[in-house]
């Protein structure tokens, strides 16, 4: 059992981490309050190869092993947990394709990655949060071609992905076997982009609502057979959990380097609060949850890259990793006192992108359930 990375992950970790330092970290709150990314950001992610981390070699890409992506998105995650979203989206959009699409489908997603491309997953509508097989976007066959109509909420890169990976219903009755997915280019006639979100947290990442109005897409862009997407969809969101949850892990870890400098900094009764018992539990409690949080992640992408079954460590590591990443935001206010409550410190927009983790990619409510019956089905 090994502990470390290797040299070629240590010089990629570095890599992210310059890149983070440099293009991310210092425009966090600007990025904030203006609720969107800087200009050529995601231009300059997709030059350092941020954008296709999960793109096999036969297709053009990396090849990177879970593990190492994980990695790649911890340190995404102390820069920014929107701009680490934003670009995590990619990965998840893509394992549909990965998974069930065909040799076309592959190449034209891969294809687009390589060169820079943003891409969406869309599941979420307004009835179809938790309950996947609430889907009420409708998929009707018509000759070689589908007709799509409906409507999806809360979709990262809503507004400035290049292709969408859509769940509609091809059964009248609907439901989970009706669950179909779909490739739909961002210039097919009938979709549009509707409402950009005012969110609380993780305001740089995109998240809009996708309108469907008589999108016409051919046979060939279905994904998998129909009724498979429910299926799809589970696998996808168990892959995507890891990588959800080293986000959360980067968000946690920043939150305690910043809060154990500011007290080794900040005096008071004549000596640094880092000298104060009640400040040194709240630092070693805080430490302890990152660093479990962070097994956990790498523990579920070990599993994954093994080809062993995953799905339970995957929602232990998302659960978990999101809780940890609330709390010790929380903390780190804590510790600040008023000036971690102020937005010259960068811990209170921490705390407000944690709250999202305990709730997208599956409400950790919904990762206790599948946890549970994991151990007891």
């Amino acid at each position: 059992m090994e502990f470390a990375f290797n040299e070629e992950q240590e010089e990629l970790r570095e890599m992210v981490r310059e890149f983070v330092e440099k293009e991310i970290t210092p425009f966090a709150a600007e990025m904030d309050r203006n609720n969107a990314p800087m200009p050529d950001l995601f231009k300059k992610a997709g030059d350092m190869g941020l954008l296709n981390v999960i793109v096999p070699e036969e297709y053009g890409g990396p090849g990177l092993d879970s593990v190492t992506v994980a990695m790649i998105y911890e340190e995404l995650g102390k820069g920014c947990a929107g701009i680490a979203t934003s670009i995590a989206a990619n990965s998840l959009a893509s394992y549909p394709v990965l998974l069930k699409g065909t040799e076309e489908q592959k190449k034209t997603l891969c294809d687009l990655l390589n060169n820079g491309g943003l891409a969406a997953f869309a599941l979420t509508e307004p009835g179809a949060g938790s309950d996947a097989g609430g889907v009420a976007t409708k998929a009707v066959k018509d000759g070689d071609h589908y007709i799509l109509n409906g409507n999806k909420i809360f979709i990262t890169n809503g507004g400035l992905a290049d292709t969408y990976l859509v769940f509609a219903n091809t059964r009248k009755s609907g439901g989970i076997r009706g669950l179909t997915a779909f490739v739909v280019p961002r210039n097919t006639p009938g979709f549009s982009v509707g409402k950009k979100e005012d969110k609380m947290g993780i305001r740089p990442s995109n998240t809009c609502e996708l309108i469907l109005q008589d999108v016409v897409v051919p046979e060939s862009a279905r994904v998998g057979r129909e009724g498979e997407g429910f299926r799809i969809a589970m696998n996808t969101l168990d892959s995507a959990r890891p990588f959800v949850a080293s986000v959360s892990v980067g968000l946690a870890q920043s939150a305690l380097d910043i809060a154990a400098k500011y007290a080794k900094e900040r005096r008071q009764f004549g000596q640094p609060i880092a000298s104060f018992q009640m400040v040194q539990a709240m630092i070693a409690d805080m430490a302890m949850k990152v660093e479990t949080a962070r097994l956990l992640v790498y523990k579920a992408c070990w599993l994954r890259d093994q080809g062993k079954e995953f799905a339970k460590e995957a929602a232990m590591s998302k659960c978990y990793a999101g809780d940890v990443a609330m709390q010790v935001t929380i903390d780190a206010v804590q510790v600040m006192g008023g000036y971690g409550y102020s937005k010259e410190y960068p811990v209170e927009k921490k705390m407000r992108d944690a709250k999202i983790m305990q709730i997208y990619e599956g409400t950790n409510q919904i990762q206790r359930l599948v946890i549970a019956n994991k151990i007891l089905y």
